[in-house]
């Protein structure tokens, strides 16, 4: 059957058959395979240009993390309007929303980001996650629609990916049941931070990301007037600035796939008042949970050391940790032979070390989980998380390139749909231990 295919389907045919003999029931997922890619691709490249106006109104509107007001009305309002009825405010969050189609048979959930990072805005390009992950899931819902093929298809609305962790919120909220087949979503990234050779690969199927324990501390001491009674005071800024100092030597002795970041968001009022509180942000990182918990401790101790040197009193105030990025290669060899099909090469295994989180990685130790990147257009120093990328994630060309990929996440929630075996194998790669 593979000599008769069109070059570019090889592989996604061998994904399909699994390397087996040809039953009649494969030829019959092949033959719907085929049919199911057209709708997809159809249903995608006809709704371009109002997914544009999303991709457009979440880039020039902003919103930090649990206050993505406008883009949780702007995307319900759209799936409304499609014909989809919406659950708004979700799971208990405000700037959450869920839809579903179809009824029984297998759940596959499409997660959308749309929360931004302070002053610099879309800087991560979660207005193309958000689009892509829309576009998948109305595209995966016309073919389940014209083929009547049964299960459950949901776009889940998470906010709050930088720092607030939205999807481990939802996950405690239930919104991934355990019998959930595969959760998807992809990240748009340079070129250059994914590969030796940029050009080469429009993509990255299996993404690993690292653990992070995200807090934030406060030293509290006593006020004293600098210049006339220093010796009555405790400062505060003294504990923060050893704290951040103990860090920096520690960093000497730590691996080097392993991270601590740290700002100081309060260091006082004025100069001439001895300083009662300060409050730090920290990141610790490594690529396991376990590792990173062990760094943690480790960190913990230059903190308080910090506290103990000058007599203030240390608090910890924790954040969602975010779980390293698990990677599911039955789902990633599936989605990287949909996009084959296209004419988009994607890499299947990580060539680059990448020091960064998501609380997508939470939702990977529960589920089933597909979390991949595609490239978008941008110059040689231009990285994630730098208001240069923000430039670039509002392009015509990085809406492309979205839209692209949700035609391959498409299908691969179709193919966990249909393909009972790609469904097992994707269960079973998630239970394997690490």
């Amino acid at each position: 059957m593979v000599a008769i295919l069109p070059r570019s389907y090889e592989r996604e045919a061998n994904a399909i058959k699994n390397h087996d003999s040809h039953t009649k029931p494969q030829l019959e997922l092949e033959t719907q395979t085929t049919e199911v890619r057209t709708t997809i691709t159809k249903a995608i490249d006809s709704s371009a240009s109002a997914l544009q106006d999303i991709n457009q109104g979440l880039h020039s509107h902003p919103e930090t993390g649990f206050q993505e007001h406008f883009a949780h009305e702007t995307i319900t309002s759209y799936l409304s309007a499609s014909g989809f009825d919406v659950k708004k405010h979700a799971y208990g969050l405000d700037t959450s929303f869920e839809v579903e189609y179809g009824s029984g048979g297998r759940l596959v959930i499409f997660c959308a980001e749309y929360d931004a990072l302070p002053q610099i805005g879309h800087a991560c390009g979660h207005n193309l996650i958000a689009t892509s992950s829309i576009a998948a899931f109305i595209a995966a819902a016309q073919a389940m629609k014209d083929r009547q093929v049964p299960g459950r298809l949901r776009l889940l609305g998470t906010p709050a990916e930088e720092g607030g962790g939205g999807k481990a919120k939802l996950i405690d909220a239930g919104a991934f049941p355990k019998e959930t087949a595969a959760a998807i979503m992809a990240h748009p990234m340079p070129a250059h931070s994914l590969f030796h050779t940029p050009g080469a690969y429009h993509g990255l199927a299996g993404l690993k990301l690292i653990a992070s324990h995200k807090f934030h501390v406060e030293f509290r001491g006593k006020s004293a007037h600098a210049a006339g009674e220093p010796w009555n005071g405790v400062n505060a800024l003294d504990a923060a600035v050893a704290a951040y100092q103990n860090v920096g030597l520690l960093r000497q002795q730590i691996e080097p796939d392993e991270r601590v970041h740290c700002v100081i968001e309060h260091g006082g009022t004025v100069p001439n008042v001895i300083t009662d509180y300060t409050r730090t942000a920290w990141n610790v990182r490594s690529p396991t949970i376990e590792r990173a918990n062990k760094l943690l401790e480790r960190v913990k101790r230059c903190i308080d050391a910090g506290g103990l040197a000058t007599g203030c009193k240390v608090d910890y105030i924790f954040s969602p940790t975010y779980l390293n990025l698990r990677v599911n290669d039955a789902l990633c060899d599936s989605y990287a032979a949909s996009m084959d099909a296209i004419g988009a090469r994607v890499m299947v295994q990580q060539e680059k070390l990448m020091n960064a989180s998501t609380d997508m990685g939470n939702v990977s130790h529960v589920v089933p989980s597909f979390h991949g990147a595609f490239t978008i257009p941008a110059e040689a120093g231009v990285s994630v998380h730098n208001s240069s990328f923000a430039e670039c994630a509002g392009t015509d060309e990085a809406h492309a390139c979205a839209l692209q990929c949700g035609k391959g996440m498409a299908m691969l929630a179709m193919r966990v749909l249909m393909d009972e075996k790609l469904a097992q194998q994707a269960r079973a790669d998630f239970e394997k231990p690490e």
